[in-house]
């Protein structure tokens, strides 16, 4: 069995990932991520990245080979 990692993955599906990341991310935890900007003056769009990069080595991903 090979096991592989967001950073054994090449550029395009590592952008790709982080994308569905974000959307994912925002679908469940958007107000929360937006109240805690506002309250601590963070950039909420810079607070979604490193979340949505956070999520990503919670993934668990299949190949067909």
């Amino acid at each position: 069995m090979i096991q592989l990692n967001y950073n054994n993955l090449d550029e395009a599906t590592q952008e790709r990932l982080l994308s569905m990341s974000k959307k994912d991310v925002e679908k469940r935890f958007g107000e929360q991520l937006k109240n805690y900007a506002k309250k601590h003056y963070t950039n909420y769009h810079t607070l979604l990245e490193e979340e949505a990069i956070r999520n990503l080595y919670n993934y668990k991903y299949v190949f067909k080979i």
